[in-house]
């Protein structure tokens, strides 16, 4: 458990996984894919390089409303976003957000004509931070088994990011 400010903390666990899974709405459900996450704590946002020419786009074009999930395991603390998606095409933002990682996917660079960016505004983000090893866990869990008591596994609280 910490005792930072939690909107501050929502942050840190974006920065510290930095690859969240992003999950979208389709026909027939759900889908989640992992992606590389490039936060912006001043405006509020959350960046994501993608490649147009998978669905994510057409999937977000008729349902924006999206979640991402982050663990930081080195903290053991789990995130979960719930916000608002839009692609969008910018090359300049692109440049501005661009790694070396991104290349495998967008040979081209921010100028590829395949690559877009996809815009969230975090909207309710719901933490939980626990015990930082599977040590601490597997005591916790065995103690509250010998005890007959639920295990203390960290602190669940909502946080409501602004939004821009």
């Amino acid at each position: 458990m910490t005792t930072k400010d939690p909107l501050s903390r929502v942050w840190d666990i974006i920065d510290r996984a930095s690859v969240g899974m992003l999950t979208t709405q389709y026909a027939d459900g759900l889908r989640a894919r992992p992606l590389e996450a490039r936060p912006d704590r001043e405006a509020a946002l959350i960046w994501f390089v993608i490649d147009v020419r998978g669905t994510k786009d057409d999937e977000i074009d008729a349902a924006p409303d999206i979640g991402l999930a982050f663990v930081d395991a080195g903290s053991g603390a789990w995130l979960s976003i719930s916000g608002r998606a839009s692609v969008v095409r910018d090359v300049a933002k692109a440049a501005e957000i661009w790694k070396e990682t991104d290349n495998a996917w967008l040979p081209g660079g921010p100028d590829d004509p395949n690559t877009r960016l996809l815009r969230v505004e975090p909207r309710i983000a719901e933490l939980w931070d626990g015990p930082s090893s599977a040590v601490a866990t597997a005591w916790k869990f065995a103690k509250a088994r010998l005890t007959g008591t639920k295990p203390d596994l960290g602190e669940n609280r909502k946080v409501t990011l602004r939004m821009t």
